[in-house]
């Protein structure tokens, strides 16, 4: 049973190999913007977050990155690099922090399987508390103008939606192809939920007609948009090198729509 499950989890975000994500590392090596490593503290627990800032002049929105079910990846963390590059600035917390072999993180496990249980095995109650403290240490932040919204995509989308529910701190959620929580913590949000899901992703994209109905019922603001003949984690599948066509729009057609409601936080 065990097995089927990390089969499925492994499905759910699509295909995914190591070695798959050495063109985000390339990207992320030739990155001009400042990048640090930083640890925030939820109680006894220590974890890193891979922080980049924007290379701008005034105080800059800033971003909480929820990574996928494969941990901080590469391609996570050229993401928020990417973010970055938009003029924002970019917390993503490593999640598995010191729950790796030797006390380590999503580097750490041998092999992707294991990042992938791993991360599907996380108490809830500690991945909140943890992007609690990730939030708590961008309210310091100097070149921060105070405002924090919060992303993921796939398990991470999940865990966004349900983050807007659990923090009314944050500003907005976007939320790429991730599963709504269920109703009592739809009544909860306090902030405006953005939803970005593949045509090509039944499993996920079915949830949205009820989620709508149910946010509208509780009289939040949620609005999906769902692209045509793209599979479910296409913004990273969209940016590489073989990308198909459909998953290399939605991408494109997604990232400009994110910005453009950033921007109007």
């Amino acid at each position: 049973m065990k097995q089927l499950f990390l089969i499925f989890s492994f499905l759910i975000c699509g295909t995914f190999a190591v070695h798959s994500q050495d063109w985000a590392r390339t990207k992320l090596e030739k990155s001009p913007r400042h990048q640090e490593w930083i640890k925030v503290k939820n109680g006894p627990r220590e974890v890193q977050c891979f922080v980049v800032y924007p290379e701008v002049k005034d105080k800059a929105t800033t971003i909480v990155m929820i990574h996928e079910i494969f941990g901080l990846s590469d391609w996570a963390r050229d993401m928020a690099d990417e973010l970055a590059a938009e003029g924002y600035i970019v917390i993503a917390p490593d999640l598995l922090s010191g729950l790796g072999p030797n006390g380590g993180g999503s580097d750490a496990f041998a092999n992707q399987s294991a990042v992938t249980k791993a991360v599907s095995m996380l108490p809830p109650a500690q991945v909140t508390g943890d992007l609690n403290a990730a939030v708590d240490y961008a309210k310091k932040i100097p070149a921060a103008n105070g405002k924090i919204v919060v992303a993921g995509f796939c398990w991470g989308g999940g865990q966004s939606f349900r983050f807007a529910a659990n923090n009314q701190d944050v500003k907005a959620a976007f939320v790429f192809y991730g599963t709504p929580p269920g109703t009592d913590d739809l009544s909860k949000i306090n902030c405006p939920v953005y939803g970005f899901y593949g045509g090509n992703d039944a499993r996920v994209s079915a949830t949205v007609p009820k989620a709508t109905e149910q946010m509208k019922a509780a009289g939040k603001t949620y609005e999906p948009v769902i692209y045509d003949g793209a599979g479910h984690g296409f913004m990273r599948a969209g940016e590489a090198p073989d990308a198909n066509a459909a998953n290399k729009k939605a991408r494109e057609d997604a990232f400009k729509r994110w910005l453009e409601l950033v921007k109007k936080i």
